[in-house]
């Protein structure tokens, strides 16, 4: 990584510093520039510059100690020159290249330091202050949001489009190893790990993506099938040592919700409630229809007046302490020891609460935790599915559109065993190219949303102008709100053979014309 890349922090609205291991400060966003002057101008500035000391070390002294015993935020102090000391609350995280290492400081927010010693005490805190504590107090936990979302966004893309290749390679050898196969083992292995890695880099473009879901482009889902769904995974890896009770709402009100989103979170509840129990316990899943006439309050969530879908999960471990209760939503906060990334309830929030929903949780120490997930519901019964297993194979022309040649390459392997006949080009010009040629017969395009020089949306439009009914389907590591998704289809990355064939093979059965209808609605709304 460059560090270039990762000062897409350039735009961020606070101060952000790229400093090397010595304290010179590599790089200035136009925010700290602003905030410290002159000072960051010039070669090799230091942070010794602006580090006053009131923070108790020097800036170097302060890096090598924190590289020991890394904390993801801090309280430090900085000072303009000429200007007065200003206390700030600092995210910082490192990243390694060519030997070389390099410490990312953002600075949120920037604050007048503490009143004197000396100025004379009030007699008596007023509820306006009270108020203004409490208003900033979340304005500082909004920005250390920000913060982090915006470092999310930098890592998540090209991390995506690795696992991308590695999955997809895996997932397809296997698919052709007979069982006994020597390499079965390995590759198995090697899969595992792959979606562990897929795990996390949906957790990070989960995190990164702000946007309220726009559940009105969704179609009205069941929820309790996702919801079975998540307990048959758990209750399968953990037969024998937990006992599992469910109720599923036999009348359910329809949702409209991202079923891969909503899926992550019920996962992350169910980990933490099997986590709690060390093995051996109850853990009971209900999902229920509500109708409410009048605001309702369940802990922190506050349920205005409608219809809503609860799916509560109960256990009966060790529960949470009460001081440790309130900050189980913070992001990077967690009790599970160092190894934890300390995401899992923040994402859950963060799912939820997009959805329109709240998420509330009640516990007592020894006793247990009761977690209740609330998602707006439509007052209209869900339709039962069943599945049909699918045929994966085709004989049309795919051409596939990327950056990334690992992922043609990979994408080329797949569809072409499974039938089709598989054209790729690395950018949106040479794709629009072939597309221009007389003796072009191409049945779907599959893009990438995310290219340097002509962007994926700009490119499907450019296709739609050459070709309007031509069947496309969008692929990124970005985490779209529905409404921002151009076609029909959208393949989150990283994906597996599977999750792209059928993909293809449901872009391929839609009429161009609805797709015509949806993108038009899309532009229209």
């Amino acid at each position: 990584m460059k560090p270039e890349i990762v000062f897409g922090l350039e735009s961020a609205a606070w101060p952000a510093l790229l400093v090397d291991g010595n304290g010179v400060i590599m790089r200035a966003n136009s925010s700290a520039a602003a905030a410290f002057g002159a000072v960051l101008t010039g070669e090799g500035p230091l942070l010794s510059a602006i580090w006053p000391a009131e923070n108790g070390t020097t800036a170097v002294d302060f890096l090598t100690r924190w590289e020991r015993s890394p904390t993801p935020v801090v309280n430090l102090k900085f000072r303009a020159p000429n200007g007065p000391m200003v206390a700030c609350t600092v995210s910082i995280c490192t990243f390694a290249k060519d030997g070389r290492k390099w410490f990312v400081f953002q600075l949120l927010p920037l604050t007048a330091s503490p009143p004197s010693t000396n100025a004379p005490a009030a007699s008596a805190t007023s509820p306006a202050t009270e108020n203004k504590t409490e208003a900033d107090a979340g304005l500082t936990l909004k920005q250390r949001l920000d913060c982090a979302l915006q470092l999310a966004r930098t890592m998540s893309l090209d991390f995506n489009n690795a696992l991308t290749s590695i999955l997809g390679h895996t997932s397809f050898l296997l698919s052709k190893a007979e069982p006994g196969h020597p390499w079965r083992h390995s590759l198995m292995e090697v899969e595992k790990s792959a979606s562990k890695a897929a795990e996390i880099a949906n957790e990070l473009a989960m995190f990164s993506q702000q946007e309220r879901q726009q559940a009105r482009r969704v179609p009205p889902g069941n929820l309790n099938a996702v919801t079975q769904r998540c307990v048959e995974f758990f209750r399968n890896a953990n037969a024998g040592q937990i006992n599992w009770h469910t109720q599923f709402e036999r009348e359910l009100f329809a949702v409209r919700f991202d079923e891969a989103k909503v899926q992550q979170a019920l996962t992350k509840i169910l980990e933490n409630a099997v986590e709690a129990l060390n093995g051996m316990g109850q853990i009971a899943v209900e999902t229920r229809s509500l109708e409410l006439t009048e605001p309702t309050q369940d802990g922190n969530v506050r349920l205005n007046a409608g219809t809503y879908v609860c799916v509560e999960i109960v256990d009966n471990g060790k529960g949470i302490e009460a001081d440790v209760l309130p900050r189980i939503f913070e992001p990077f906060f967690t009790t599970k020891g160092s190894s934890h990334r300390g995401l899992g309830l923040a994402l859950v929030y963060g799912i939820i609460t997009n959805h329109g929903g709240g998420v509330a949780v009640s516990s007592q120490p020894g006793t247990g935790t009761s977690t209740r997930v609330y998602l707006p519901a439509e007052k209209q019964l869900v339709r039962e599915s069943t599945d049909t297993e699918e045929n994966l194979n085709g004989t049309e022309t795919v051409l596939v559109v990327d950056d990334e040649d690992i992922l043609l390459t990979m994408a080329e392997t797949i569809l072409s065993e499974y039938g089709y006949k598989v054209l790729t080009a690395n950018s949106a010009q040479k794709a629009l190219a072939l597309l221009s040629r007389d003796d072009a017969h191409v049945d779907l395009v599959v893009t990438d949303l995310v290219m340097p020089t002509m962007g994926g949306r700009e490119f499907v439009e450019r296709i739609h102008q050459l070709l309007p009914n031509i069947r496309v389907l969008c692929a990124s590591g970005c985490v779209l709100p529905p409404d921002q998704q151009i076609g029909l289809l959208f393949l989150q990355k990283p994906y597996t053979s599977r999750e792209l064939l059928g993909k293809v093979r449901q872009a391929l059965t839609v009429e161009p014309a609805e797709q015509s209808v949806e993108q038009s609605a899309e532009h229209n709304g």
